[in-house]
């Protein structure tokens, strides 16, 4: 990876600038859209979604499967200095090595030993509202401002050639036909009117939604902590994608009146590590929930599902 807090290069064309409103932070992203590599010729042709499970491609062909440690990219939608830091000692340091914890007992594929993966970029899965070159998520557009069915992109972008050889040559040694890239990330999503009352959702997932208060602006997104991952054969080709949502930051009216956007805290982040669904038997963890899913879309195990 390019080291511990992120895997993109390449962000001189955003620009992103921070307010304070009230007792939350709030920033204003002028067209915050980083780029690593090209999604043409990646393996799944982008999609436009407006519905969960927000997956693309097919896992078919793909019997043995390993796995790379989950990253996190701090950087994903704006400046990383916008998003929480993942160094040690962090609630995102934590929350990752919690994952990967689970990310290996689901046994769902065997951990993948690469020598110096860290000299090249990996497969770049992005998910979140459509951005026009150089601009941020529109909000003139009819689908969001009179239909209220915004769409999202789904889309992977190419790992670099000094990624995919080691990797190539680690699947080779451990017999595996691919490998699941996982990263812990922070997008943008559209919020949705529930109800005649007015009522807002972000549906981070299949199945699964956050409320957010009646007053919260439909004409801007919301920043929302995700997982996004990618099937990828020896070759770096993308075989299938998704993503999967885990906690919606709300946006003050005002903010969003002026472009702005909550941003996603270390407190929230500390509190995610022990937030559960109890709409689910057991009442597992929601973190734990969402890799279960992600992981069953990917890998097409169904009885890894968590519903």
């Amino acid at each position: 990876m390019t080291g511990p807090e992120g895997k993109r290069g390449g962000q001189g064309l955003a620009r992103t600038l921070a307010r304070g409103m009230g007792a939350g932070a709030a920033a204003l992203l002028l067209g915050a859209c980083a780029m690593t590599g090209s999604t043409v010729g990646s393996g799944v042709g982008d999609r436009l979604l407006r519905y969960p499970p927000y997956v693309a491609g097919e896992p078919s062909g793909v019997d043995r499967i390993a796995h790379l440690p989950i990253a996190y990219q701090r950087g994903g939608a704006q400046e990383p200095m916008f998003d929480p830091s993942g160094e040690a000692g962090t609630p995102v340091a934590a929350l990752l090595e919690e994952m990967n914890a689970y990310l290996d007992s689901l046994h769902a594929s065997t951990r993948l030993e690469v020598r110096s993966p860290e000299r090249g970029t990996p497969p770049d899965v992005q998910f979140g509202c459509e951005k026009p070159p150089f601009g941020g998520c529109g909000s003139e557009s009819r689908e969001v401002a009179v239909r209220r069915q915004p769409r999202m992109r789904l889309a992977v972008a190419r790992p670099s050639a000094s990624w995919v050889a080691p990797v190539q040559s680690a699947l080779a040694d451990a017999g595996a036909d691919g490998v699941l890239v996982i990263t812990l990330e922070v997008g943008e999503y559209w919020v949705r009117q529930k109800n005649l009352r007015g009522d807002k959702e972000v549906r981070l997932g299949d199945g699964y939604a956050q409320g957010l208060p009646w007053l919260t602006s439909l004409d801007q997104p919301v920043q929302v902590l995700q997982l996004t991952g990618a099937l990828v054969d020896p070759d770096g080709r993308a075989r299938r994608i998704g993503a999967e949502g885990l906690l919606a930051r709300r946006t003050p009216l005002l903010a969003s009146a002026l472009g702005a956007q909550g941003l996603v805290r270390d407190e929230e982040v500390q509190a995610l590590r022990t937030r559960r669904r109890d709409d689910l038997s057991g009442s597992p963890l929601v973190w734990q929930v969402a890799l279960r899913e992600l992981v069953a879309e990917l890998t097409g195990r169904g009885d890894l599902a968590a519903r």
